[in-house]
């Protein structure tokens, strides 16, 4: 453009002049905003692996690999790596997104994820904590003596971590296709890549410090962004005011109706149920718990980490407040300018830090980076249970080397990295991120709550209780779910406006999205744009209820299904197990209880020296058995009266001897 300003016989107008600055100043910072995103990815790669690399090379074992025994991790890159976990992509692009467009009812998830951090510290950890098993599932075959509930909780695991993680991959894509254009397909699989390049050369310690580098980062983005926004929108009071006003703040709806999507009791019920399955019975998080030196240590981290947790989470929201308080009169979606939810972040960005070159490739940097970490901690959690769950068990596989193991483990990486590809284009099609990621967390949590709450609380559950009972509540929730999909229930939004667009509210750098639909929600209400009919059968009434209550009643239905069968199918015999296996207050509880006692197996408790990396060992032993064993005892000494006489008088000679020796005398 410049050389044909420059040889054209006419004079130059200020328009192309201005027109010409505008093209050289979006092609520089373009330039700033691609040097930074390669340049951050590049040192959140290579610092956690830096250590590695000066290391002497030394051979890496299974337990280096898949709990980072072979160094130290700190507490607080533990606290904060446990916090971005939790949080996931999600809270940078979503959370802001959903207080714009849906308001603040999803904010209040807080309460049900802090309740569970007590719950988990004091319930699940304390169980298996110190069990020497790889794998969380070994604890179900140990107190069941199942296979078929470890492979069955296992298999849940697998489902969910792959759904969750191919969220995880797909967000930070939408941003990319926004801000740079990037295709959708370039962005799931140059992600991938990265990540098991990155999962096959690290292993979990690489993950946690790599975590601390992304955390650090998203919250000095999403501080700038506030203080940026504030000072643009007038005031903090103004924020506040406007969102307010505006019905994007919206708490204690304790409204009992089932059918709608997030209020108080729902956030509470619901994220209190998803939360303790993740935090409790998720691979990744346990794996975490184990690199630790000590339960106390474990404890003081996860109790810590709640201010932690609450900081973070509100951060996103107060982001989401700053952003619509800016755009509450000129809605760039109701004017094509965006065509998703979730690029209202990016496209904040872009419009409002363009004087500052480089920061919008930081954001776009921290949101890749963000899923990456993710991603390679999910593929190491899941490589892992594979093999200890699945593969490890059949016979060919189950005496190999520890470096061998190693191989298989990071070639299941690999093949679910493949996967994962696959799947993140089917999560394009539900609607938007929080929307994705909560429907298929809570639809998979409640099972695999559920048996372990039956492993750990309930004495009298066995393995056929505890295998009806997750049987049963998979196919509730998926039934609930498909039939849910099946309904067609429109994305909802407030009402948004555009009546105080003028031609400098945006940028002037800035273009309408190819995809973008103009829509024009200025004087609209919520039941003007949908009209929301009431069901006209039970299964439109049963489908309505909103996803948020899925691990409740998946957990619940696993829970009452397994006692009952546990009880119609009790046999004391098969069904004892090691006591040390139920939580230390349950057992004081059960033999309280007035009745018969319970018999538990002889206990071989699981110690930190002894070799149960693989989670065999444990042995139980019948009422009878041990009864005919004490006989044969009882019988033999009997019989042998006169040789516990010649035990005795060679102990003696014995002691003789010992004594002439220490004097130096000749034998």
């Amino acid at each position: 453009m410049y050389k044909h300003i420059r040889n054209a016989n006419r004079p130059i107008f200020p328009k192309e002049v201005s027109s010409y600055l505008n093209t050289a100043m979006e092609s520089s910072s373009l330039v700033v905003d691609y040097l930074v995103f390669i340049a951050f990815i590049a040192v959140s790669f290579v610092i956690p692996l830096w250590g590695k690399f000066r290391a002497r090379k030394k051979t890496e074992t299974k337990a280096d690999y898949v709990f980072a025994t072979g160094s130290s991790v700190s507490m607080g890159a533990m606290m904060l790596s446990i916090a971005r976990g939790t949080l996931g992509v999600r809270s940078f692009l979503g959370y802001p997104s959903e207080l714009y467009y849906r308001g603040s009812a999803m904010w209040e998830t807080l309460y049900g994820m802090l309740l569970a951090y007590p719950i988990v510290c004091f319930v699940f950890v304390p169980v298996y904590y110190s069990l020497g098993i790889t794998s969380v599932y070994q604890y179900l075959d140990m107190r069941f003596k199942s296979k078929l509930v470890r492979c069955l909780a296992s298999f849940s695991y697998v489902i969910r971590s792959l759904l969750n993680v191919s969220v995880t991959v797909f967000t930070p894509c939408v941003a990319l296709k926004t801000v740079i254009g990037l295709p959708y397909w370039a962005s799931i699989c140059g992600i991938t890549a990265i990540s098991i390049v990155f999962t096959l050369m690290g292993g979990l310690k690489a993950a946690i410090l790599s975590d601390v580098i992304q955390g650090l980062t998203m919250i000095g983005v999403s501080i700038v962004i506030i203080i940026h926004g504030t000072v643009d929108a007038g005031g903090f009071n103004t924020v506040v005011n406007v969102t307010s006003q505006r019905g994007r703040l919206d708490f204690f709806n304790f409204d009992m109706d089932p059918t709608i999507r997030v209020n108080t009791v729902s956030a509470i019920l619901g994220q209190l149920f998803m939360s303790l399955s993740i935090f409790g019975c998720q691979q990744n998080f346990v794996q975490r718990y184990c690199s630790m030196s000590s339960r106390s240590k474990v404890v003081k981290t996860m109790m810590a980490n709640i201010p932690v947790i609450t900081v973070l989470f509100s951060l996103s929201w107060v982001v989401g407040m700053v952003i619509f308080a800016n755009y509450a009169d000129c809605d760039p979606m109701s004017l094509g300018y965006t065509s998703k939810f979730d690029e209202i972040v990016p496209f904040y960005v872009e419009d409002k830090f363009v004087y500052l070159p480089g920061l919008l490739g930081l954001v776009m940097a921290t949101l890749f980076n963000s899923s990456l970490t993710i991603t390679v901690s999910i593929l190491n959690s899941l490589a892992t249970v594979t093999f200890e769950d699945f593969l490890g068990q059949i016979p060919a596989l189950k005496n190999l080397k520890d470096t061998q193991q190693l191989k298989i483990i990071k070639s299941l990486s690999v093949f679910y990295g493949i996967f994962i590809i696959g799947v993140s284009f089917l999560v394009g099609m539900l609607s938007g991120v929080i929307e994705s990621s909560m429907l298929m967390t809570s639809a998979t949590s409640g099972p695999l709550l559920g048996v372990f709450v039956l492993a750990m609380l309930v004495p009298c559950a066995n393995w056929k209780g505890a295998s009806a009972g997750m049987i049963f509540s998979h196919v509730t929730t998926l039934w609930l779910t498909f039939g849910r999909l099946s309904l067609d229930i429109p994305t909802e939004s407030l009402p948004l406006s555009t009546d105080g667009c003028q031609n400098d509210t945006f940028s002037s750098l800035l273009v309408k999205s190819k995809d973008g639909m103009p829509v024009l929600w200025s004087s609209a209400t919520k039941n003007d744009l949908f009209d929301e009919e009431t069901p006209e059968s039970i299964l439109d009434n049963i489908y309505g209820i909103t996803y948020m209550y899925y691990a409740l009643i998946g957990s619940m239905s696993t829970i009452i299904v397994g006692i009952i069968v546990s009880l119609l199918t009790a046999d004391s015999k098969e069904d004892t197990y090691e006591e040390h296996l139920l939580h230390p207050y349950i057992l004081k509880l059960s033999k309280m209880m007035p009745g018969k006692q319970r018999l538990y197996a002889t206990s071989s408790h699981y110690s930190e020296n002894n070799n149960t990396a693989n989670g065999t060992g444990h042995t139980s032993f019948s009422d009878d058995s041990i009864k005919s064993e004490r006989k044969k005892v009882e019988h033999t000494v009997q019989l042998d009266n006169t040789y516990i006489d010649k035990l005795d008088a060679l102990k003696k000679v014995t002691l003789e001897v010992t004594n002439e020796v220490q004097k130096g005398t000749k034998l």
